[in-house]
């Protein structure tokens, strides 16, 4: 089968095209024919080992896990013996956070891990999609947050894969929200429900004197201390990228008793539950897939690369 391998850290470059063996899937398996994958900043972090405390995870020297990407889309074509839950030719979408394994034609796994029948009115890259960035956002607003209806949030990168579904997922739970994001996305955001729109190349949301109870910042480019008096007394900011300074707030501020700062490993974080909760509110109409690219599984060098220019909206798609 062909496959995306990447077996060193590096640049988009290592990233090599090879035929490999097609997995067999053992008794409490299923193996997936792939039919769409996503690339994600956590791709490109984990393929060059930035921050550098992923080698202690993944592997000091070299990568672990030869075959990056988690999310995916596609339809069972093998069933181990004792597989209860899926069939042959059922379709099924999910996450693969900690094997990894989604860039290649095919992947095997146990059939008790985050793997569901797809929902009927989702297409295979809308899909994998919402399973890039929705798991995260949920994550950060319900559990961390506590988003309850009524609060002012407001989403820093809000046409983002993890924004774009934080606005969504913000307005689901009754929030009134504000986004910000650059010029040429502001009628992107409001589409996806957000009462306000910030244009950051104009406006900083800091000096506006709005209070908010939550601020997520989900892409890392303000800080607590920036952002602290426009939260309201206890406020909370969400950040999703692990600096130091993060880390030291939230500790600080875990001993207080008002406005806090919070950062979670989201990614290690993610269930069963939180997919079936996220497909229930698709199928519902509540959240929708926001995909910006496209790209062949021979294009992953150059999906790698517009993902790192930080210029993405929503997800970008490789189609198998």
């Amino acid at each position: 089968m062909k496959a995306i391998v990447c077996a060193k850290y590096g640049t988009p470059d290592v990233l090599q095209l090879q035929e490999v063996e097609k997995p067999t899937p053992k008794d409490n398996e299923v193996r997936i024919r792939i039919y769409a994958t996503v690339v994600t900043p956590s791709d490109c972090a984990f393929r060059k080992a930035d921050p550098f405390m992923i080698r202690f995870l993944y592997g000091l020297r070299r990568p672990k896990y030869t075959i990056l990407g988690v999310e995916f889309a596609g339809e069972i074509e093998e069933v181990g013996k004792d597989v209860k839950l899926f069939k042959k030719g059922d379709q099924v979408f999910g996450m693969s956070p900690h094997s990894f394994g989604t860039l290649a034609e095919y992947m095997c796994l146990p059939e008790n891990k985050a793997v569901f029948i797809k929902p009927a009115n989702a297409t295979y890259e809308d899909a994998a999609g919402f399973c890039d960035g929705a798991p995260t956002a949920l994550t950060f607003l319900r559990d961390k947050a506590n988003i309850r209806s009524g609060q002012k949030v407001l989403i820093n990168g809000a046409s983002g894969s993890v924004g774009a579904y934080a606005v969504q997922l913000a307005k689901y739970y009754g929030a009134e929200v504000t986004g910000v994001c650059g010029t040429t996305n502001l009628e992107l955001v409001k589409s996806l429900g957000a009462d306000k729109v910030i244009d950051y190349t104009k406006e900083d949301f800091t000096k506006g004197g709005q209070t908010y109870d939550v601020i997520f910042d989900a892409v890392g480019k303000s800080s607590f201390s920036r952002c602290k008096d426009s939260l309201k007394q206890r406020g909370a900011y969400l950040s999703t990228v692990p600096t130091l300074g993060i880390m030291f707030q939230m500790l600080w501020t875990s001993k207080m008793g008002g406005k806090k700062a919070i950062f979670t490993a989201a990614g290690l974080q993610q269930n069963k539950e939180n997919l079936a909760f996220l497909k229930d509110l698709f199928e519902a109409g509540n959240i929708k897939s926001v995909i910006d690219r496209r790209y062949p599984l021979e294009q992953v060098t150059e999906a790698h690369r517009y993902v790192e220019t930080g210029r993405k909206k929503g997800n970008v798609v490789i189609a198998l």
